[in-house]
């Protein structure tokens, strides 16, 4: 039912957002939308990422067909470009055969078949779509929002002992080898995301039943929500607003080197009309602990494999380090990407429970916990850096706290019916 909402929704934010770019100097989402089609598409890793999570819904001689098909049109397309002398892409191919995928299965195919490619196919169009709509937002920020709140969220750091700082400085030393290695892990996070989804969905076709929750679903609600805090709290990051990459309008050139001083009367930083304030809270923090959650266990609870659990913890780490090595983030904008990633899962977790009250309490901490941050951020930024050991230990303790609540909510309580379930039956007997 979510899926078809969501769809139905689309046009209606495709076109509102289309509009909106009208007058701006950037593209809207269905230009970008019909580049995708015919011209040179915004990205070559999203286009695939869209139909591979498309073809969990169809056997597996069509999934070799779509993909043979899909990999043909690439590159033709990469061909006629490089002789024309323009730069190498691919993601034609994958749009038009997810396209074609969606229009075979309604009108042609029926019954769970076409159900289930439907489904998928959706899950797919809704991630490309959603990218589309991302790029789109970032923009909106960059007009809605001309000043930056960057100077409170480095104030607000200290607590936390300037981490980004830290690690940019731990990056640099470790070379360009291990740079390599972060930026593809903070750069392909979709692919991470896909791999699992998939797993997630690997008995879609021959079961014919889907799971009632998957990581697809926190991905698009996270990339729903978390957004909007955008524009409420509009953050640039320390390389921009501390560093050289500045382009003349940063504080000064601190990062990674030197921590700016306690200014004990900050205020708001004009800043350019073209870098997205994106930092707060950290989407990509949300997204890769989403990805640790997602796999910790199967959909139906039982333990999931050790290879995909190392998966989920490798890119939550490299994830994490890339994103305050880099100089992208404060380490206060990981804490408010957390919460809000355990909130959000907190509201679509097995929704074969209910609301209850164990649900209703968690999704509110959580809430309470993100706004009380934010407020804080924003208005306890000297005192925070006047006293960092007492505001850090709060920011810490308040962030584990939920941490506890949601793992005692969603595993503790699972991985203890498991155990009583595998508890072989005694004979009563004498």
């Amino acid at each position: 039912m979510w899926v078809v909402t969501a769809i139905a929704a689309v046009p209606v934010l495709l076109i509102a957002l289309q509009v909106g770019s009208i007058g701006h100097d950037f593209e809207g989402p269905l230009g970008s939308l019909w580049h995708d089609y015919v011209g040179t598409p915004k990205s070559m890793s999203v286009p695939w990422a869209g139909l591979i999570l498309a073809l969990v819904g169809i056997s597996q001689r069509r999934r070799m067909i779509a993909v043979g098909i899909a990999a043909g049109i690439d590159a033709v397309w990469a061909s006629i470009r490089l002789l024309s002398g323009e730069s190498f892409a691919i993601g034609n191919g994958p749009t038009l055969v997810l396209t074609g995928l969606a229009l075979v299965a309604g009108f042609r195919w029926s019954g769970a078949q076409r159900r289930n490619a439907l489904h998928a196919a959706a899950l797919g169009a809704l991630l490309v779509l959603a990218t589309k709509v991302g790029d789109v937002w970032l923009h909106i920020t960059v007009v809605s929002r001309p000043q930056v709140y960057d100077i409170y969220v480095a104030l607000a750091d200290h607590a936390l002992g300037d981490p980004s700082w830290v690690m940019g400085r731990v990056v640099d030393a470790l070379g360009p080898a291990v740079y390599a290695v972060l930026h593809w892990v903070y750069i392909e996070l979709p692919v991470a995301a896909i791999v699992v989804a998939v797993w997630q969905l690997r008995r879609v076709v021959s079961t014919g039943v889907w799971p009632t929750h998957y990581l697809v679903r926190t991905f698009l609600v996270l990339g729903l929500l978390g957004p909007v805090i955008y524009v409420i709290f509009p953050v640039v990051g320390p390389m921009f607003a501390f560093g050289a990459d500045g382009h003349g309008l940063q504080v000064s050139n601190f990062w990674p080197g030197v921590v700016p001083p306690i200014d004990r009367n900050p205020a708001p930083l004009p800043f350019d009309s073209f870098t997205p304030r994106n930092c707060m809270p950290s989407m990509h923090t949300a997204w890769a602990l989403s990805v640790f959650v997602h796999t910790r266990c199967d959909t139906d609870g039982s333990k999931a494999p050790l290879w995909l659990r190392s998966l989920g913890a490798f890119w939550l780490v490299g994830t994490l380090t890339a994103t305050l090595g880099f100089g992208y983030h404060y380490g206060v904008d990981l804490v408010a990407g957390a919460v809000l990633c355990l909130t959000i899962e907190s509201a679509l977790r097995d929704p074969e429970r209910g609301w209850g009250w164990f649900r209703v309490r968690l999704v509110l901490f959580g809430a309470v916990i993100l706004t009380t941050l934010l407020l804080a951020f924003r208005y306890l930024a000297v005192s925070m850096a006047e006293y960092p050991v007492l505001a850090g230990t709060i920011v810490l303790a308040v962030l584990a706290a939920m941490a506890a609540a949601f793992h005692a909510t969603w595993f503790a309580g699972a991985q203890e019916t498991v155990a009583v379930d595998e508890t072989p039956v005694l004979s009563t007997r004498s």
